[in-house]
Order: C-alpha cells, then structure tokens, then sequence
C-alpha cells in the first residue's frame, strides 16, 4: 500500500526528520533478503542519530548478505498528530515501509523516560503493544541497552531482552529467528530458542512473587530451558569489535553531530552513583594504529569536520597523548577538530587538550559531581579540590574560559554543606580564572554548572537507596540557587524534580510497573524526556489507576538482603562487592582505581575477560 507520505513533510516544523535518503543509508530491497530487522530508537531523530550504538549496530546488521536493517523514530508531536489523521503508519526511513511488515524490531533503552514511545512506536507501527497478543505473523520484539539490565517494567511488551555488549549477540538473535521463520517454528519455540543464548532474557519464561509487604518474594523461571540468571555478552576482542566507519550523516544538525570514535569501552574508576561504569566493564582499548585507522576511514566517508574520542572517561586511555598528536598530525590537511567530552578532573592533561584544539578551541566539562570533599569520598569521585583548582588553573592559562561543571544532588548522606559546597567550588573556579595573569588568560569568563537529580540505578552500590522527595529535592535546589545569585560570571541549571522521580521508579522497578507505563500510554503520555511533553499529573493517575505507591518505588531504601528485580540479570558484578562499596560509602572510605589493583568486584569468574584480575 501506498501512503502520502510527502504531503504530511509539508505541515511539519522539520521534515528532514523523516526523509530518510541520507548520506551511506544502506537501502536493501526487503524482498531480496531473508531477515529483516526494524532498528527503533524510541526518541527522536536529533537523538537517535548522535547515538553509537544505533550505527554500529546498523552496519553489523546491513554487512550480512541476507539481512536489511531499516530505522525507525519517534515522531515529534507535529508529525504524530499528521500521521494520524492521515490514517498513515510508522515507516522505516530508509523504504518508507511500515513497522509491521519487519521480522524483528529491535529498541535501544537508553532512557527510562523514553518507554511510553516504545508502546506509541509498536502501536503506530501496527505490531500489537501486549507480548501475549502478537500471533505467529507479528515481528519479534526485542530490547537492548543499559536499561535491559533491569528488563522488569518493559516485560509486558518485549518478547526477548539482549543483555551486555551487542556485537555478537545481535547476530546470534537474527540467525535463529531467521531459522525459525524458514522452518515455520511457532512463535513460542522460537523465544524458548532465543533463551537459550547467552546474554539473552525472555520474560514470559519466568513468573514473578511478591510478599505481603510488596517487596519481590521470586523471580522463577517456569520453562526448563530458560536459565535461573542471564549472564552479560561482553565483546573481548574489542581492538577488532565492529566500528561504524561509514553511519548515515543526518541532513540537519543533530545532538552530537560529529565522527564518534570509541577509544575505549568500561570504565575503572568505581564510582558509586554511576552505572555505565559498572555495566560496561571490563575496560577494553582499541589500539592508536586502529583508532588512526578508523578515524580517517569515517572522515573519508561522512565529510565530517570534528572527531569526539567517546569513552565514559576518555583521559584515562593509556596513549591519550599519542593518540591527540597523531590525530591531529593525520588529519591537520583536512581541518578535522578533536573533542575530548569525557575529562577528569585529575587528569587534565595539557599536550592532548592542546592537539584537541589546534582547529577549534571550545569548552572544558568537568564532573565534580559534589561539592564537598566528603561527599566526593562517599560516591568515590577520588577527586579533590586542588584538584580542580591545578586543572582550571592550566586550562585558564592556556586559552580557554569556557567551562562546565556537573554535580548531582540528592546523594546518599547529603547534608546542606555538601549543597552550598557546589556554590563555593563555582566560586572557587571563578577566583582561579582571576589568579591567572591577565596577558595568559583569554577574555569572557563562563562557568555553568548543571545539577542533576540523583536517581538509584541497578547494579551500583546505591541501587539499595532511596530517592529524596519532590518537596527536598526543590527545597535543595533553591538553596544552590540562591548562592548562585551572588556569583557574576557564574549560573546554575537543574532537573526537573518530577522526571526525575519517574525515571527512579522505572529504573529500579518490578513488572508490576508494566500496567502503570501501558496506563500512562492510555492516558497520553508521550515524548516524556522532553520536559514541554512531560505531564505529571497524568502519571500520577496510572500510579493510582493501578493500586501502586510511587514512593514504594521512587523513595524507599531497600533492605540489603531483599530480592532485588534484577537479581536474576548477572551483570559479571556480584551483589557481594556492591554491598562492601555501599557499606564503604556509608563510612566516607574510598576504593581504588581498578588498575592498580583488583577490587574483587565479580569479573574474577569470567576468566581472561579482565586484565586486573589476572
């Protein structure tokens, strides 16, 4: 069937959102292949076009002789509005075919706050939204992602959770469905094969316990093939990993316009608040002579002018230097730019800052993430406050006066020092600018400082702690505020207290939680990390439509010994090593960085998979 399609572009704000056509988009006629897979990015295209993941997976996908990948968004209110009024349905970019018409369709869960679009995208798209109500012709639905680590709330809508790194996993999940489609293996066979893989989790396999109390009681598997606990995929030979070096290039200017170069995968550094850093390990690094390589592989085939070395700490690669300068040298006909988005704060270092800017000098982030040394030791930053004074003071000094500092609040034992702390550290860079020379530093001095809600997440030594209330939370946040005022060359932003409460519900959620989110849907939520489309009261409503406590969620601290939702995901870090790091965190005691020692963590068990437990 045909749709007009190009007479909705004409009444929308941007239509490039939805054209498809772009730059490398591999287009592959659906009936000349096997397999077809729905890649859907439940945000919108500006997002899902600055996000890696989609693109690496994208092209492993496309690289197979009998698959086609095709992708999908979500509309913006505009087009949503337009599409359905003229009866027309989700369709990929690339064919303008409909959602329903792919074998598989795949989510990236990225944000919990992106999970009512999931519901809209299926039912725009005419996939049936309820897992139990697809019949034997309907796609496969399957998630990936960090938030796949607690696949709990979304369990009612995803037929199979990838967890862990992609690479592999994503393939071995299209073969067997592809042989299950050829061999006419009903649907239910099919998921008992696809739980069979490692790194794979099919929730209508286990049966869910609660106590009288509400807390989780069990999570069982009731189908003999379906393991007790889902361990991780982890790509191990990450210097030969696939690395998209030829992605679609977006027609308008996205979030992260730029090449993303992933120098590096996990993180060492332990910090307690932070999931990615715990998911995500071991740390892997690909090679300077690699990275060189792929870098001028993806200039040579995007046009692009600037290249971000993405990592969750980019200044912790070993060859961070070695890598700016031969980047810089490779690339210097070209114009190209380096960005380093991920800096820490004790470990600014000057030489690879100075290769990053030859081409274009633009701000410096920095994460203090608390504004007391006490607090930094509690969430384990291992950052200190001359720290922060000896790295502005270079930077300062050497061209830039542009700098970001980003803090949470609400974190475990916070007090109200800890709070006007991120004031006086605002201060305190701000006096550091000043102290430098007049004829070193450079004119306009900026200092922003962004503070987010903490928000509990699985697998972190905090997972067990409560979210503070609305009320403390904008009650802390006026107090920050108010310091600001008397800061000149200083401001401060902050999140919305309410989407953040949400978000804390969904990340440590059981399945329960489902009902809510369908009802959410139901009611008209939509788009609602987007804080113009966010409506509160209306999630208030499924909360109380479904008999369910937002606080039981959001602001409970939880008993070191109670089943947790995601207890049956093995994330490679043992339950026992995020007790000790929450216990250490209660004292204000620190944990070593990973590579000067091993911590213990969990990885040990996977032999030859971490080089700092060997």
């Amino acid at each position: 069937m045909k749709y007009d399609f190009d007479a909705l572009l004409s009444r929308v704000e941007k239509p490039a959102r939805y054209t498809g056509s772009e730059m490398n988009a591999e287009v592959k006629p659906l009936a000349s292949v096997e397999i077809s897979f729905a890649f859907c990015f439940p945000d919108t295209y500006e997002v899902a076009m600055s996000h890696l993941g989609m693109k690496i997976l994208y092209g492993i996908l496309n690289d197979l002789p009998y698959a086609v990948c095709e992708r999908f968004c979500m509309p913006w209110v505009d087009m949503l509005s337009e599409m359905k009024r003229a009866g027309v349905p989700l369709l990929s970019l690339e064919s303008h075919t409909p959602l329903c018409k792919f074998d598989i369709v795949g989510f990236t869960l990225q944000y919990e706050m992106s999970y009512t679009n999931i519901l809209e995208m299926l039912h725009l798209g005419g996939v049936p939204v309820k897992a139990d109500e697809r019949g034997e012709d309907d796609p496969i639905v399957v998630a990936g992602g960090p938030c796949a680590f607690n696949p709990e709330p979304l369990c009612m809508f995803i037929d199979a959770f990838m967890i862990g790194d992609g690479e592999d996993v994503i393939i071995q999940l299209t073969d067997v469905i592809n042989d299950c489609r050829k061999n006419h293996v009903p649907r239910k066979e099919c998921l008992r094969r696809l739980a069979g893989l490692r790194g794979v989790y099919v929730p209508s396999l286990y049966h869910d316990e609660y106590n009288e109390d509400g807390t989780l009681k069990s999570l069982e598997p009731i189908d003999g093939c379906a393991p007790k606990s889902v361990l991780k995929c982890i790509v191990t030979d990450f210097e030969n990993a696939y690395a998209s070096t030829h992605p679609p290039v977006p027609y308008l200017q996205v979030v992260f316009d730029r090449i993303m170069l992933e120098i590096m995968r996990g993180c060492t550094r332990g910090c307690r608040f932070c999931q990615a850093g715990m998911l995500y390990r071991p740390v892997r690094e690909r090679s300077v002579e690699k990275l060189v390589e792929l870098a001028k592989e993806s200039v040579e085939n995007t046009g692009y002018e600037e290249i971000s070395l993405s990592s969750l700490s980019s200044s912790d690669y070993s060859h961070i230097s070695e890598l700016a300068e031969r980047l810089t040298e490779e690339l210097k006909d070209k114009r190209v730019s380096l960005s380093l988005p991920s800096l820490r704060v004790d470990k600014f270092v000057q030489d690879t800052l100075t290769h990053t800017q030859k081409v274009k000098k633009s701000s410096l982030t920095f994460a203090p993430e608390a504004g007391t040394q006490r607090l930094r030791d509690v969430i384990n930053k291992n950052v200190t406050e001359a720290d922060l004074v000896n790295t502005l003071t270079n930077a300062f000094s050497n061209g830039w006066s542009a700098v970001k500092l980003y803090f949470m609040t609400g974190l475990p034992t916070e007090t109200d020092e800890d709070l006007i702390g991120i004031a006086e550290l605002a201060k305190t860079a701000a006096e550091t600018y000043y102290r430098v020379p007049k004829q070193q530093r450079v004119k306009g001095l900026r200092i922003t400082c962004s503070a987010s809600v903490f928000v509990p997440k699985p697998f972190t030594p905090f997972q067990w702690c409560a979210q503070d209330e609305p009320d403390a939370v904008r009650r802390k946040q006026r107090l920050v505020k108010e310091r600001f005022m008397t800061l000149k060359s200083a401001h401060f932003n902050y999140h919305d207290s309410a989407v953040s409460q949400m978000e804390a519900c969904f990340a440590v959620g059981d399945r329960r939680l489902a009902r809510v989110l369908y009802r959410a849907w139901e009611l008209g939520c939509r788009l609602d990390g987007w804080t113009e489309q966010f409506r509160y009261d209306l999630w208030q409503q499924a909360f109380t439509d479904c008999g369910l406590d937002i606080a039981f969620y959001a602001h409970r601290k939880r008993g070191l010994d109670e089943l947790l939702p995601w207890d049956h995901i093995d994330a490679g870090i043992s339950k026992a090593f995020l007790r000790r790091e929450y216990e250490k965190a209660m004292n204000a005691q620190t944990t070593r960085d990973c590579r000067e020692g091993c911590n213990g963590c969990g990885l040990q068990k996977l032999k030859g998979v971490c080089r700092a437990c060997e």
